[in-house]
């Protein structure tokens, strides 16, 4: 299996192990990542190719709004020492506005600093999920970010048309407590769906519900379980007796980005 340049940066972020290293480590195993990893650890870079087995379930994660541009970055690290501490707050900040300025591309620039973070924190530290959103014609972008310890932990960026900037904070609130997986159910993979809808049936038939009225009620769950998940369906958390949907009235979601600490 062929390997790029981009594959050695990914390694060398993984494990924080020096460029050569990283490039013999994929020549020996045909580009495979997780045994380039494991080859790492045989020929005595244990300590830190460890440090890619090790979960980094905490990080920071930023949000920046230029104009009708807005872009999410996240940095995920081991510890919530790390993640609050000034230079991993202000290098996700960079990150977010940089994006925000050039692209997504933007984020190869930090690989060298990302590394050096890594080698002196000792600690998995990589890059996570990085959005960018561009509001079009006749609609606006807003974003939120919910901050714990001096750092964001809950990153959001939509773009609604046809709406005021305070609607569209509204929604961006909502996301936030919400973290809807879809925008709408057409989203949603078919299979995904599907294997919802056996593992419902199963509980109903368990039951003992008439066969007679097995279809309604699958329907019924299933319309729950869309609404747990699908952004339009779900009750406004300021009024639930509304569908976002119905909050919306003639305006539109056009996009959604969210980002946050613990997924």
């Amino acid at each position: 299996m062929a390997f790029t340049a981009k594959d050695v940066q990914a390694l060398r972020q993984l494990t924080g192990v020096g460029m050569m290293d990283a490039k013999k480590a994929l020549e020996e195993n045909d580009g495979n990542m997780e045994a380039a990893v494991q080859w790492l650890r045989v020929h005595g870079k244990a300590s830190a190719a460890k440090r890619a087995e090790r979960e980094a379930s905490e990080g920071a994660v930023a949000v920046v709004r230029d104009g009708n541009v807005a872009a999410i970055a996240e940095l995920r690290c081991e510890t919530d020492f790390v993640a609050k501490s000034e230079d991993f707050v202000s290098l996700v900040d960079e990150i977010a506005a940089r994006v925000a300025a050039e692209g997504e591309g933007a984020t190869q620039q930090f690989s060298d600093r990302i590394e050096g973070l890594l080698t002196t924190l000792k600690e998995n530290i990589s890059l996570g999920r990085v959005y960018r959103l561009e509001a079009g014609a006749d609609e606006v972008i807003e974003t939120y970010n919910h901050y714990q310890s001096g750092r964001g932990v809950n990153a959001v960026a939509v773009v609604v048309k046809g709406a005021s900037q305070e609607v569209a904070h509204e929604i961006a609130v909502h996301i936030a407590f919400t973290k809807p997986a879809y925008l709408t159910r057409d989203e949603i993979p078919a299979e995904e769906v599907e294997a919802e809808r056996k593992v419902v049936e199963e509980i109903s038939r368990n039951e003992g519900k008439p066969e007679a009225a097995l279809p309604k009620i699958i329907e019924g769950r299933l319309n729950g379980w869309f609404k747990d998940r699908v952004l339009v369906e779900q009750p406004y958390v300021k009024d639930e007796k509304q569908t976002i949907a119905q909050f919306l009235g003639s305006a539109t979601i056009t996009a959604y980005a969210q980002a946050f600490i613990g997924r």
